[in-house]
């Protein structure tokens, strides 16, 4: 920020910027020190101004750190993005100084990351890395050249995934997750196909959000920040009533730590490979239309703000579709 004083001699200008060196100069007229200082905040923004040293000593992971304490944890989605982030601080290029980050360095981040993990979860990374990069220059005063996240091109997303259940998945699961040492598991399963909730908003679920007599359940938090009720069918209203109340107010007592081990375990009792939670709403989506919901219809019980998305998720079995020609 720019700081005026009046001197005998005219007007002098003093801007100072957390690593960034500090300039001062005088003018005679107090209108041509504002046009400077704006000229020199501006190359400030932009990085045009060297580093000083104070400033170079920080590497990408000093930035990624401060912004998982500062940005991350007020999220919604803190856990898994405090998780990746933790993945990218283990990679020796959060050790470059930001002064020496270059747009070839992060290319071949990308490049080694493709190797790993699918192209979506490196999307997440580098989008988070430039953002906590924007942060950094724009909110906390540090001068960093430029982004070099800019120059990067982004892999390419396939199609999402299209798994469903297969014939005779749905009872092998159900009969694993009821040999459980949780029975927490099953009822969680059997609500998730019923209802397509997704599974941060299973487990935030509490008998408050519960209507019985209308026979929904309504959601104050979800993914997209808009609330929603979503229709409970006969089956699920059976097996929420079947469920002991726990004194902490939740319908599923279970982190998303302990819900990952139940549900690896359970797949492998059950012989299924290749199935993920999340693949459940998947399913439950995908029968909302076989049973000939409409696209507004599904949105609606869903929470898809993007009708475009629903296209991912209407995978409907070819079988299915003949009889309703027929």
């Amino acid at each position: 920020m720019a700081t005026f004083r009046k001197r005998k001699n005219g007007w002098n200008v003093q801007i100072r910027r957390s690593g960034s060196p500090s300039l001062s100069k005088t003018f005679s007229l107090k209108s041509d020190a504002q046009i400077w200082a704006r000229e020199i905040e501006l190359k400030l923004e932009r990085g045009d101004i060297p580093l000083s040293s104070k400033s170079s000593s920080q590497n990408l992971g000093d930035i990624l750190s401060r912004y998982q304490t500062d940005v991350t944890s007020k999220k919604r989605g803190a856990e898994p993005e405090s998780f990746r982030i933790g993945k990218i601080l283990r990679h020796p290029i959060c050790s470059i100084n930001l002064s020496k980050l270059t747009s070839k360095d992060m290319a071949e981040y990308r490049d080694g990351r493709l190797e790993e993990v699918c192209p979506a979860s490196v999307v997440m990374e580098l989008m988070l890395v430039s953002h906590a990069i924007d942060i950094a220059r724009k909110e906390w005063g540090i001068c960093i050249p430029k982004n070099v996240m800019k120059n990067i091109n982004k892999p390419t997303i396939g199609r999402g995934r299209d798994r469903r259940l297969e014939c005779g998945e749905e009872t092998q699961l159900l009969l694993s997750c009821s040999q459980s040492e949780n029975h927490w598991l099953l009822p969680l399963v059997i609500i998730a196909v019923e209802t397509g909730m997704r599974r941060g908003e299973l487990l935030g679920l509490t008998w408050n959000d519960i209507y019985f007599n209308n026979m929904i359940a309504r959601l104050g938090m979800t993914k997209n920040g808009t609330p929603r009720d979503v229709p409970l069918s006969p089956k699920a209203i059976k097996t929420l009533k079947s469920l002991p109340h726990e004194i902490t107010g939740q319908v599923f007592p279970l982190t998303p730590i302990a819900l990952r081990g139940l549900w690896r375990r359970a797949c492998k009792r059950a012989g299924i490979e290749d199935l993920r939670f999340h693949d459940l709403r998947h399913e439950a989506t995908s029968r909302f239309f076989e049973r000939g919901l409409n696209v507004m219809e599904v949105a609606a019980i869903t929470g898809h703000k993007d009708l475009r998305m629903l296209q991912r998720y209407t995978h409907l079995r070819a079988e299915d579709l003949a009889k309703k020609l027929g």
